[in-house]
């Protein structure tokens, strides 16, 4: 780039030198010209060649941008909803709730909700006591009628339950395909079913249990109202 401030402190100092002499004064005011137009035609070169230079990084950057984005191009699969299961009855059973003791009643509701919902797969073992576990009053449970084991009643923790496992076993007998394994009857008299229609459990002792020996899985529904207690055995589908 042609340097302006320089050349005017040269041509300062001839001019001081030279001064004098009326050709050389001319011949230095000739080179002066001959400088600032070649200064000007450099610089001229020079905005051009950056101009030029601009343009196409401008040109290389719209190239790149307009290059297509193969993934974007792609087609987005929207995602399959999970496959709803469907749920036909096949058996169900009640019984009445003739003792209206609140502790009985709390038993039975919780007994309730520990079942409710249990889904036996195809080929799978179904436990009372294995679904419910221990009656304590961790758990919730409290003391209430029950049979011994020569038919007297005593006060027990989850004492009540047996009607839930009572009206299961009589829903359970109504589907073919349900093998029952084990299933054994109160010591003493039970007014909710008739006789031999019952199945009493005691955790660590005796049981309810069957198996599921058909192609499908089964589902248990169990509620407690007031005076009912209700068993539904849907099929999975």
């Amino acid at each position: 780039m042609f340097n302006y401030t320089i050349f005017l402190k040269i041509l300062s100092i001839f001019l001081l030198v030279f001064g004098h002499n009326i050709i050389m004064k001319y011949l230095i005011v000739l080179l002066s010209l001959i400088f600032i137009l070649s200064g000007c035609a450099n610089q001229n070169n020079n905005i051009t060649n950056d101009i030029t230079n601009n343009s196409n990084v401008q040109i290389s950057r719209t190239s790149v941008n307009n290059t297509p984005n193969d993934n974007a191009a792609q087609t987005v699969q929207p995602a399959q909803p999970p496959t709803q299961s469907k749920e036909e009855e096949i058996a169900s059973a009640s019984t009445p709730i003739l003792n209206y003791d609140n502790e009985r009643q709390n038993n039975v509701r919780l007994a309730c909700v520990e079942l409710n919902g249990k889904v036996i797969n195809s080929g799978e073992r179904f436990s009372f006591n294995g679904t419910m576990g221990p009656a304590t009053p961790a758990e919730g449970y409290q003391k209430a009628d029950t049979f011994d084991k020569n038919g007297k009643i005593i006060q027990e923790y989850g004492g009540g339950k047996c009607q839930v496992s009572t009206t299961l076993y009589n829903a359970v007998s109504k589907v073919s395909g349900l093998a029952i394994t084990e299933r054994h009857e109160h010591s003493g008299y039970v007014p909710y079913v008739p006789n031999g229609m019952d199945a009493t459990v005691a955790y660590g002792s005796v049981d309810f249990e069957f198996i599921n020996n058909n192609s499908f899985a089964v589902k248990i529904y169990c509620e407690a109202k007031p005076d009912t207690v209700t068993v539904r055995i849907v099929k999975v589908i």
